[in-house]
């Protein structure tokens, strides 16, 4: 039952960088993922990777998971890259 440990990334589709500060420990899946014979949805019989817990910070995320004796791997962010450009750059 290992975990992993990342920053929330932001949302695509919007412009906002609500919860991206969040720090969540999300559990890797034990079994693989099968059709249902019946309906045809995913499943598994796996319910800890159905847990996602949310911390403010990468350390308060670490130390749960050592105090719960949780074998964690932590995911570093990408520094963000910012393209400054002016309108008029448009025109030359």
């Amino acid at each position: 039952m290992t975990a992993r440990i990342y920053q929330r990334p932001k949302n695509a589709m919007q412009s906002g960088k609500a919860r991206t500060q969040e720090w969540v420990l999300e559990f890797e899946q034990s079994e693989a993922r099968r059709p249902d014979p019946l309906m045809g949805w995913t499943g598994s019989g796996d319910t800890q990777a159905q847990v996602i817990l949310n911390f403010p910070s990468m350390e308060a995320a670490q130390a749960y998971a050592a105090k719960y004796g949780i074998p964690a791997r932590v995911h570093a962010t990408p520094p963000k890259a910012l393209k400054l450009q002016a309108y008029a750059d448009n025109f030359r």
